[in-house]
């Protein structure tokens, strides 16, 4: 009874001093380390009690030292297990707590793997389970040896041995079984967070982000995810913009073909980007002309859209005060020279004039592709070809424009940009001007939407599944229409 009652008052006053212990030692701290300090608090408090019990049963009751070592043994045992379950409860507070405050979300600073946990935990459990059953045999080995030799006695000192020990076996196992179950929550808890996160982000929900509660593997997995979601955010946030842009940019080429007098126009660009840097455009010119306009900037992507609205604006505010191509584009080539000498970036451009009231085409060829004119009633091809120098290299660079006059009802001129031609299949051929001229031929009667789509096609069948390498733009004009 004194021995239990001594017992009671340890635990009672370690028990009292937990309390606030937990409040200044492991609630203050971060939650992926509150399950180790909650171990080593509660693990201390069982051997400082049992201490206490040892060294006042030593000297007050004076018990034998060794009682007092093996009380403190079994405190030692007591706290093990006792410090391991309130540890792992303490984890699973510290999941639920950071599921539902959705911080710690960063890659874990520590890392403690599970496998040196699994190593230290299952050898002490095995050493203490040795030491208590050392302890418990040499106990009763000692008592059998005082037993009289009656074999009444020995019987009913091996059966009350037996007990014993089956009493302590089950004992430990329950720990240790207990232990198991709590480690299978926790795991169970932190592997369904994680798998939800990731089916989330697999149908695109990218608003969560896994709690970082622990600081073994499941810690670092749910580190690295964040980061992946991260990175997934912004490159989802970097396609809506390109998307955007995109519109935008579509939004400055014409939206949808032109009939003028004498002339059926159409056109379109396909980026092999999100934006790209080939532009086309139609403008009515005084005195009853139409300007065409075909235009690629160097390189690809976001840089060559802004250098192509740049181009635009410069053609757009020169046509303004047209006075003829040269002038015009000489002009927009001092302004881009300005802008983009320095650069390495350039523009090639093929602009072409309808005076259909003189049956007249003049044009203007700026380093670009020459466009290409068919006569049906020659059934023959001509290249308004001519000498001229990509804009933004040499400021005050003269343009030259050519003429042709007079042009069999029916013609079609088509403006390109290098895209198309150098299309290629999947064994590295280009497309070339042979199939172009083919297509133009084989749909010479129809309309210039028909005749351009009738080239997507063709382009888009001779490329297969390859990706595009380059924008593609082309404007197909079919003179006397009407």
């Amino acid at each position: 009874m004194t021995l239990g009652t001594t017992l009671s008052g340890a635990f009672l006053l370690a028990f009292l001093l937990r309390a606030p212990l937990n409040r200044r030692l492991v609630l203050a701290a971060p939650i992926q380390d509150r399950p180790r300090r909650q171990f080593i608090i509660d693990l201390t408090l069982c051997m400082a009690a049992g201490s206490l019990v040892g060294v006042f049963n030593h000297l007050v009751h004076h018990f034998y030292l060794i009682s007092a070592l093996s009380l403190l043994s079994g405190c030692l045992v007591v706290g093990f297990f006792l410090g391991l379950d309130m540890a792992l409860a303490r984890e699973r507070d510290g999941i639920q707590e950071a599921l539902e405050k959705h911080r710690n979300v960063h890659p874990p600073q520590k890392y403690y793997p599970m496998t040196r946990r699994f190593s230290v935990v299952a050898f002490f459990s095995s050493l203490f389970v040795c030491l208590i059953l050392a302890l418990v045999i040499s106990r009763d080995f000692a008592w059998l040896a005082e037993v009289q030799s009656n074999a009444a006695m020995l019987k009913e000192a091996e059966r009350t041995v037996m007990l014993e020990v089956v009493f302590i076996m089950a004992a430990l196992l329950g720990m240790v079984v207990n232990l198991i179950f709590s480690y299978s929550r926790n795991l169970k808890l932190l592997f369904n967070n994680e798998t939800r996160i990731l089916e989330n982000v697999s149908r695109g929900d990218l608003s969560r982000m896994v709690p970082v509660a622990t600081w073994d593997e499941f810690g670092v997995i749910a580190g690295h995810t964040n980061t992946m979601i991260e990175g997934l955010r912004h490159r989802t946030e970097l396609l809506q913009a390109l998307k955007l842009a995109d519109d935008v940019q579509k939004s400055l080429l014409p939206r949808r073909g032109m009939t003028f007098e004498r002339a059926d126009i159409a056109g379109d660009s396909i980026y092999c980007t999100e934006a790209g840097g080939d532009y086309y455009d139609y403008f009515r010119l005084p005195e009853g002309g139409l300007g065409v306009v075909v235009a690629d900037v160097s390189g690809h992507g976001v840089s060559s859209a802004l250098h192509m609205a740049t181009a635009r604006a410069h053609l757009i505010a020169g046509v303004q005060s047209y006075v003829g191509g040269p002038h015009l584009i000489q002009a927009a080539n001092r302004f881009l020279t300005r802008d983009i000498q320095d650069t390495g970036w350039f523009i090639t451009l093929f602009w072409l004039e309808i005076d259909p009231a003189r049956r007249r085409l003049a044009w203007i060829r700026a380093g670009h592709e020459p466009a290409l004119f068919y006569d049906p009633v020659r059934d023959q091809f001509d290249r308004l070809d001519g000498d001229g120098m990509a804009l933004g290299v040499e400021s005050d660079y003269r343009y030259q424009a050519y003429e042709k006059h007079g042009w069999a009802a029916g013609s079609i001129i088509l403006l390109s940009t290098d895209g198309v031609q150098e299309t290629r299949n999947d064994h590295g051929q280009m497309f070339g001007n042979a199939p172009l001229r083919q297509v133009i031929r084989a749909h010479r009667d129809q309309s210039a939407a028909a005749i351009k789509d009738a080239i997507f096609r063709s382009l888009e069948t001779y490329r297969g599944d390859l990706p595009r390498e380059d924008d593609t733009t082309l404007v197909v004009v079919k003179l006397d229409a009407a």
